[in-house]
């Protein structure tokens, strides 16, 4: 089984690019803090983990995560050999997503991004459309959410 989930922070923003096909793809790298302290210096020690997201989740992906946002995402584990321009092999590890989510309030969000100068942008998750049989479940563009006001304790459901 190759399943991973990751939440941490954008240490840039995502980059969107095509295929020679067309097909999008956005890269970013998530800080992810290790569960315990160093008894050396009392630090948390920090991964950064490189992320590929396809397709409609990587268009989603740029279009609202920026750097220092947090984010959770869940995929597996990739493990790519290649060669770089002095002919050495090399071996890179990274995760496709499958889904990346929000993890902050809007009230957090629209906080750090005042401190940024950044616009706030929309909410939610996607992940991308899944062939059918057991689990499978219908994605939700990022088109379809409706932000509520956190002050609203009516909710539409």
């Amino acid at each position: 089984m190759n399943n991973i989930v990751l939440m941490g922070r954008l240490t840039r923003d995502p980059e969107l690019r095509h295929t020679q096909s067309g097909t999008p793809v956005a890269s970013f790298a998530l800080a992810v803090d290790r569960g315990y302290v160093s008894k050396e210096n009392g630090e948390r020690q920090t991964d950064f983990i490189d992320v590929v997201a396809w397709r409609s989740t990587g268009e989603f992906v740029s279009k609202y995560f920026t750097k220092g946002q947090m984010a959770a995402v869940t995929g597996r584990l990739q493990i790519r050999d290649w060669t770089d321009k002095d002919g050495n092999k090399r071996r890179s590890a990274e995760v496709i997503a499958d889904n990346v989510y929000f993890t902050e309030s809007k009230r957090s969000r629209e906080a750090a991004l005042a401190a940024s100068g950044a616009a706030p942008g929309g909410y939610g998750a996607y992940s991308e459309p899944k062939s059918g049989g057991a689990g499978y479940s219908t994605p939700v563009a990022p088109s379809d959410f409706e932000e509520l006001d956190e002050e609203d304790g009516d909710l539409p459901f």
